[in-house]
């Protein structure tokens, strides 16, 4: 299993890259990652039974980064006004299935989706975007991914208490505190990307450390709900699209409204 981790995060390393320094690379790997992790979302949702409306979803959380991507604004928040008709479609498709049961639960559910998995992770593409952007992207997936591997190397060497094993059981404290201790050296480490003093990148990676664990046990939850123990099958001995960018889904959004509010 570490062996196959290993080679995946090498693979990963590689194409994170090439994507960094290329658009087109970006652009195909973004769309690749957010359809998939869309997919694998709504599967383990049908698992449970649920009447979900998974092709709906997959095709308007498709649309959602394409349109950043094209940068296309109808409106100055044109994402939002999508999100909102998503809903008002998901309704009048609704109003003509038969049935009333879930109707809630598969309405929520599906554009709960589109929002945690293509909304969220969209932000990525905004960093991008921004002045100085590649940096930026460098950084962010530099400090979240690193809190990923201090967790993991702390957490299976020294984890001794559980942090919550209901949610994850090999989740321990001392992981928890391994990856918050590698996110703050690596956001130290990310002041040529930044250039922040370094009071301000340890609070910076100490913070985005915290919304990467809580990303990560986020997911683990929907999976332990759903009773399943990876969301795919992308990545040997790491798992699919939602185990890989699981934690990046809360910082992304996070960073993306700070710096916005430093660069201004």
């Amino acid at each position: 299993m570490l062996i196959q981790r290993l080679l995946s995060t090498i693979v990963w390393f590689i194409v994170i890259i090439l994507a960094i320094k290329y658009k087109l690379v970006f652009g195909i790997c973004f769309m690749f990652l957010v359809t998939l992790g869309l997919y694998e979302f709504f599967t383990m949702i049908e698992k449970k039974g649920f009447h979900i409306y998974k092709y709906f979803g997959i095709a308007i959380g498709t649309i959602i980064p394409l349109s950043i991507l094209f940068r296309f604004e109808l409106t100055k928040s044109w994402e939002l006004l999508f999100i909102v008709l998503a809903l008002v479609t998901l309704f009048i498709l609704q109003f003509r299935r038969g049935d009333n049961s879930q109707a809630v639960i598969g309405i929520s559910t599906t554009l709960f989706g589109i929002l945690y998995v293509s909304w969220f992770f969209s932000f990525l593409i905004k960093i991008r975007y921004l002045p100085s952007g590649e940096g930026y992207l460098a950084a962010i997936i530099l400090i979240t991914k690193s809190t990923d591997i201090g967790a993991y190397l702390i957490g299976s060497r020294l984890g001794r208490h559980a942090l919550i094993p209901r949610i994850s059981p090999k989740k321990s404290v001392e992981g928890a505190i391994g990856g918050l201790l590698f996110s703050t050296l690596f956001a130290l480490a990310c002041r040529p990307f930044l250039g922040f003093s370094y009071l301000h990148l340890a609070i910076l990676g100490l913070s985005l450390g915290v919304l990467a664990e809580l990303g990560d046990l986020s997911e683990s939850l929907i999976k332990r709900d759903c009773q399943v123990k990876d969301s795919g099958f992308l990545s040997p001995g790491i798992g699919g699209v939602l185990d890989l960018v699981d934690s990046l889904l809360f910082t992304v959004p996070a960073f993306y409204f700070y710096m916005s509010t430093v660069l201004k």
